[in-house]
């Protein structure tokens, strides 16, 4: 069963999605939640899978709510996807910076949303090879991070290979035929750079990739 949390200021658009994810039986709304410290409060609490939390909010908006909740220990399981009125807006990068799984768009059709909902529960990154080109192109233009770079020379080549075909947006199975091994030989190589990069999860792979300078960002 997959634990859903929902955090909007809005009464009818959780509804909505509280609505759809209802009629599924392998997802649960364990609790909703109008801003972000309401939500930090009931994601203690009920130690949801997803916590589905809209950008801008009152009180703490969705990023320094993500923020929080990828620092909180006790929430090392929760996974934190961002909803945003638009494709690309200027808070995505940040969001998913601070500890965001991914985003989905408000208008999203029902079936690519509880799609993404289970893929956000594996710890799999909400972002399309595309989305993932565009953001990286139009977001990842400062310079390099020191700390992040340093922190590469711990991993093994084939770790390395791993993080930065994640950051082209390729699932395991490309991966594995990319690499020429197996997928679950790609998913340890993939597992062990989050562990020494101290990833939450693939979307912290694809920012670390960038702000290392692992991968760079290609012209649009």
């Amino acid at each position: 069963m997959i634990r859903v949390l929902l955090v909007d200021d809005q009464p009818l658009i959780r509804s909505g999605f509280r609505a759809l994810l209802d009629l599924e039986d392998d997802i649960e709304v364990v609790a909703e939640a109008a801003d972000g410290g309401e939500c930090l409060a009931l994601a203690r609490e009920h130690l949801p899978d997803i916590v589905l939390i809209d950008i801008q909010m009152p009180v703490m908006d969705g990023i320094e709510t993500t923020r929080h909740i990828a620092a909180d220990p006790t929430l090392t399981r929760t996974h934190v996807v961002i909803l945003t009125n638009y494709g690309l807006d200027e808070h995505v990068f940040n969001a998913l910076r601070a500890g965001a799984a991914g985003f989905l768009v408000k208008d999203i059709v029902p079936e690519d949303f509880l799609h993404a909902i289970r893929v956000a529960a594996r710890g799999d990154a909400l972002l399309a090879p595309s989305i993932t080109r565009r953001l990286i192109d139009r977001y990842v233009t400062q310079p390099l991070r020191p700390a992040t770079t340093a922190a590469l020379h711990n991993l093994t080549h084939r770790e390395r290979e791993a993080v930065a075909l994640v950051a082209q947006g390729l699932s395991n199975d490309q991966i594995a035929a990319r690499m020429v091994i197996t997928p679950t030989t790609a998913k340890t190589h993939i597992n062990r750079a989050m562990t020494k990069l101290h990833a939450r999860d693939r979307a912290q792979l694809v920012v670390l990739a960038y702000e290392s300078g692992l991968v760079v960002p290609q012209s649009s």
